[in-house]
Formats: C-alpha cells, sequence, structure tokens
C-alpha cells in the first residue's frame, strides 16, 4: 500500500507555482492575487480560509480576505461581488460555503463573474468543462488529477466508483475521468443514497473516489484487493480528548480499509491540500489571462 501524500505533493507543486508567480509579477508588475469573502465565522470555514490566504503567501500571490456577519443581506453580499468583478486587480474569487440559511448560494455562485470563478462553480465553467473547452475546473477535482497524475496512476480503462454526486466534487469528478486524456479515459459509474446494491457497485471499483461526508462509511467489505482508493470526506467528530475537542475523519474507514489499497489518502493530509493547489493553479490561470471567455 502506498500513501497518497497530499501534503508533500502539494509542497512539491507549491514551489512550480512560486516560480510562475515570480515570473508573472516581472512581466507585469503584480502577482497573482486571490480574494475571499468569509461570511459568519463558523470554526471550520475560518479553517479552510486561513489555509488559503497562507498558502497565497507562501507562494507569493497577493490575497484580500473579505469578512461579513452572518446577519448580511443577500443583496449587500452580490454588491459586493459585483464590485470585484469589475476590480482589474483581482485575478480569482471565492466565497467560502456554507452561506447563512437566507443567502442564495445558486445566486452568489452565478454573480461571481466566470472570468474570476477559480472555484470553478459557475454553470458556464461548468458547462465548458462537460465539452472539454478551457475552464476552470472545480478545485478539488482539480487536485485529485494532479495526484493522480504525480504518482502516475494509470487510469485508461479503469472502472472509476464515484460515491456522492454534488456539484464541487462528485458530478464533475464523473465527466473528468471519463473524458478522452490523462487522468481520464476511465469507464465512470456514479453513485448516490438512492443507488440500490451499492457495495457490489463499490467492490467493482479499480478507483474509488468517496466524496459522501459521511464519516468512516466505507468498511474494508466494500473495496476490492488493489483499489485505489480516493478519500475526500472530511467531518469534525466530537473528542473529548483531543486538544480541539473533535477529530478529522474521512469517508472511509482508513485501517480496515488501508491494507487492501494499492494507493489509498489520508485523512487530513491527503485531498485537502490539493484542494488548495488546484485553487492556486486557477488563479494563476486567471492572472495569466490563459482562460477567455
Amino acid at each position: 500500500m502506498i500513501l497518497l501524500d497530499g501534503k508533500a505533493t502539494a509542497s512539491e507543486l507549491k514551489k512550480e507555482l512560486a516560480t510562475e508567480a515570480a515570473l508573472l509579477k516581472a512581466q507585469r508588475g503584480t502577482p497573482p492575487h486571490l480574494a475571499a469573502i468569509l461570511v459568519g465565522n463558523s470554526g471550520a470555514s475560518e479553517t479552510y480560509i486561513a489555509s488559503k490566504v497562507k498558502t497565497c503567501g507562501e507562494i507569493g500571490f497577493d490575497s484580500t480576505l473579505i469578512r461579513f456577519e452572518d446577519s448580511v443581506s443577500e443583496a449587500e453580499l452580490l454588491d459586493k461581488i459585483k464590485s470585484i468583478n469589475d476590480d482589474d486587480d483581482i485575478d480569482g474569487l471565492i466565497v467560502q460555503m456554507p452561506l447563512p440559511p437566507h443567502i442564495s448560494v445558486q445566486k452568489v455562485t452565478e454573480t461571481i463573474h466566470p472570468s474570476k470563478d477559480v472555484d470553478g462553480f459557475h454553470p458556464v465553467n461548468t458547462g465548458r468543462m462537460v465539452q472539454n473547452l478551457p475552464c476552470y475546473v472545480a478545485a478539488t477535482p482539480k487536485g485529485i488529477l494532479l495526484m493522480l497524475e504525480k504518482y502516475k496512476i494509470e487510469t485508461a480503462g479503469k472502472h472509476c466508483v464515484i460515491l456522492g454526486r454534488s456539484n464541487i466534487v462528485g458530478t464533475p469528478m464523473s465527466v473528468l475521468m471519463s473524458r478522452n486524456s490523462y487522468p481520464g479515459n476511465s469507464t465512470v459509474t456514479l453513485c448516490h443514497s438512492r443507488t440500490k446494491n451499492l457495495t457490489a457497485h463499490l467492490q467493482q471499483a479499480d478507483i474509488l473516489v468517496a466524496a459522501l461526508g459521511n464519516p468512516e462509511f466505507v468498511k474494508a467489505n466494500m473495496v476490492k484487493e488493489g483499489a485505489v482508493v480516493i478519500d475526500v470526506g472530511i467531518t469534525r467528530i466530537a473528542d473529548t480528548n483531543a486538544k480541539s475537542g473533535y477529530r478529522i475523519r474521512g469517508d472511509v474507514k482508513f485501517d480496515e480499509v488501508a491494507p487492501k489499497c494499492s494507493y489509498i489518502t489520508p485523512v487530513p493530509g491527503g485531498v485537502g491540500p490539493m484542494t488548495i493547489i488546484g485553487l492556486m493553479q486557477n488563479t494563476l490561470l486567471s492572472a495569466k489571462m490563459e482562460v477567455v471567455f
């Protein structure tokens, strides 16, 4: 079993991003610039945003963090997004999820201009991805593809089973793994909460991507010998013995499943750091104006 070390892989790719950021700064006078909007003060969201801002600093990107109370009106938030769309000094914009219930995630997603949508959630980017046109690929799927590529994992002709159909991970991953490229050219099965005989489907996977959001759902009996397992899940489980008061768990019961795998991602330290790299690569693409709408 080989551990797919997202932290180490991200560290290597950060060096490449830093080199490109310095080159761009020399050419145009400014480095890539990512803006992030954080609504409220959820502990998990604070952690994710802090990681993104920290990574920007490490690789020489500029970053701007805009904070709102969770009482902010939808109109005020959308107005701020529109002003950033019009700001030529900012290359990419993300709005950290989740948002308070009175704010429409769909409206927020569609208000971000596709050219600054470095999270890859806008319908224009999603549609262009389906047609294999230049676009910003959603950061988590992009990070997974980068990891598969870095470890030279064969994907052509393999059966890739994806557990979870979210617009953020599962659905785009199903498209990316089936398209005619590397990583890709897999035969894809997309499973979800209504899938019958779920265990039988999972047992067929050469490559299993677990993105359900259900901690330790995937057990050893669901995974075939030699499978590549990518665990996207990240859930905080209360634990009074932990210093933080919680422990992080993925969708895969790691200790049970790992011995059966050829490759597996840990949680944390697997997909998470690669998601941030995917986001940074998209921001660099935007800064270089390599994706034209």
